[in-house]
């Protein structure tokens, strides 16, 4: 089980980054809190949980331990797969999904694309209880906290963000035309940087 990838960020968006290691390039799924965290980086420690499937192997790679261990409870309760469980931790975020969890807040989980009323129910009893027992769950770090510099790196003129939150959202799984559409409604109310415009159109597709 590979723990964790140290090596050159040789690219990097909003969903993905290649992280090279020994001459090696591993592709790794990153949710948007996470590749905020990154940006900026040349060389990084990227904490990493592997999915392995018949038809697949994926690596999910997480800036700080609280994600990868969110993620992890995530994904072991039924009907959360592990693109779900990014898609969750991309929408919210670890601090806001510890909060979420902690006040039994159904309709913000609902909001995720792909999640029910029941998944969202089996979400909070099974992440509160397991929650409840670990200490260390108080309070999860914020973005700032993650080594992530001042302003948000993946920040540029209005046609760049627009194309790199195209191209995040869709990677996601959403619809180009709606996702453009929304895209659209967001520049105009004076969003500009991509990390703004995939929260925001995650929480209206």
């Amino acid at each position: 089980m590979i723990h964790h990838l140290t090596g050159s960020l040789v690219e990097l968006t909003p969903t993905h980054a290649v992280v090279e290691c020994g001459g090696v390039g591993y592709f790794v799924h990153l949710s948007l809190h996470t590749s905020s965290a990154l940006a900026g980086k040349t060389e990084a420690k990227v904490l990493i949980h592997a999915v392995y499937r018949e038809d697949a192997q994926l690596l999910f790679g997480f800036a700080e331990d609280t994600e990868r261990r969110l993620f992890v409870m995530l994904t072991s309760v039924s009907g959360v797969g592990a693109q779900t469980a990014r898609m969750i931790l991309s929408g919210l975020g670890p601090a806001e999904l510890v909060e979420v969890i902690t006040r039994g807040d159904v309709a913000a989980l609902k909001a995720v694309k792909g999640i029910g009323a029941k998944t969202a129910q089996r979400i909070l009893v099974d992440l509160q209880d397991k929650m409840g027992k670990d200490p260390s769950f108080s309070g999860a770090p914020s973005l700032s906290g993650t080594g992530a510099s001042g302003g948000n790196e993946f920040a540029a003129g209005d046609n760049t963000a627009r194309s790199d939150a195209l191209a995040a959202l869709c990677n996601l799984g959403f619809d180009r035309r709606r996702v453009e559409s929304v895209l659209d409604q967001l520049l105009g109310e004076g969003l500009s940087s991509v990390e703004e415009l995939v929260r925001a159109a995650l929480k209206r597709l």
